[in-house]
């Protein structure tokens, strides 16, 4: 039986994906902080860990647990993120720290605690879920952007350093999907840029989280594809779902810089 470690798994997305694999005949270890949320994964038949990314030894021992059982891993969801929202004037750099710390270098921590494994198969997926926000932008959004920018050029270079050890990296590029994310990120936004300077544009910015949770789609839709690459022998580099992400990754693709400014900067003043 194929292993899968997801992390960020006590909620939307990460649940949901525990749930397609175990569906799909996966033995799955479910890591979150929050382990108590997770008991109804337990009693669907996942093995839970108590998983924080920003933890050295939380990490490190999460890993271990599931080698010492089952001797492999097959599959890493990098799941585990928030979104920091607030302008860059703003925000604390710890907070920024914090942000990155999460968003990118968990991710990478997990990942390097994997790879020797995968290696020695000489077989593993690892499934990175970035964001349209890793190839687009907005006005408040600097530090979370700036993570998943990251998470896309780090997955380029890691695909192809460990193509000849026959590992592979995928990307996930959800667009709006219900869950947590907008709640915690309107959150940090009040926080960091409430009052301040960017009063009107944080208005305008919480009228729009409030506007994209009407056209969110479900994490299943994320789940769904997650489970299409890993099951797949020959997976995309990258998969895109989710509410207005592909006309959004269209636009962006298609618009000089200025222009996408201009068609930022107005859809936002219709908020």
């Amino acid at each position: 039986m194929k292993v899968a470690i997801v992390t960020g798994a006590s909620a939307g997305i990460g649940e949901a994906t525990v749930l397609a694999l175990l569906k799909n005949g996966y033995e799955v270890y479910a890591g979150a902080r929050r382990v108590e949320r997770m008991q109804p994964l337990a009693a669907a038949g996942a093995k839970l860990l108590s998983l924080d990314v920003t933890d050295e030894g939380s990490m490190t021992k999460a890993v271990q647990q599931v080698l010492a059982a089952t001797g492999r891993v097959d599959v890493l969801v990098n799941n585990a993120g928030y979104g920091s929202y607030g302008a860059v004037e703003d925000v604390p750099l710890d907070e920024a720290r914090r942000q990155m710390e999460v968003n990118v270098f968990g991710l990478a921590r997990m990942t390097q605690l994997v790879l020797p494994t995968m290696r020695a198969q000489r077989s593993g997926t690892v499934v990175n879920i970035s964001s349209i926000g890793g190839k687009m932008y907005e006005p408040l959004g600097a530090w979370y952007h700036a993570t998943k920018y990251a998470v896309e050029g780090l997955s380029d270079c890691l695909r192809v350093e460990l193509k000849p050890f026959g590992v592979r990296v995928v990307v996930i590029e959800p667009g709006a999907i219900t869950s947590e994310w907008v709640g915690i990120a309107a959150d940090n936004l009040e926080k960091a840029s409430k009052g301040s300077a960017y009063v009107e544009q944080v208005e305008r910015h919480l009228r729009a989280f409030r506007s994209a949770v009407k056209g969110a789609k479900p994490p299943k839709v994320v789940a769904d594809a997650i489970v299409k690459a890993v099951n797949s022998s020959h997976p995309k580099t990258r998969y895109v779902m989710g509410g207005g992400a592909k006309p959004i990754l269209w636009l962006r693709k298609l618009l000089p810089d200025k222009a996408f400014d201009a068609l930022i900067v107005a859809v936002l003043k219709r908020m």
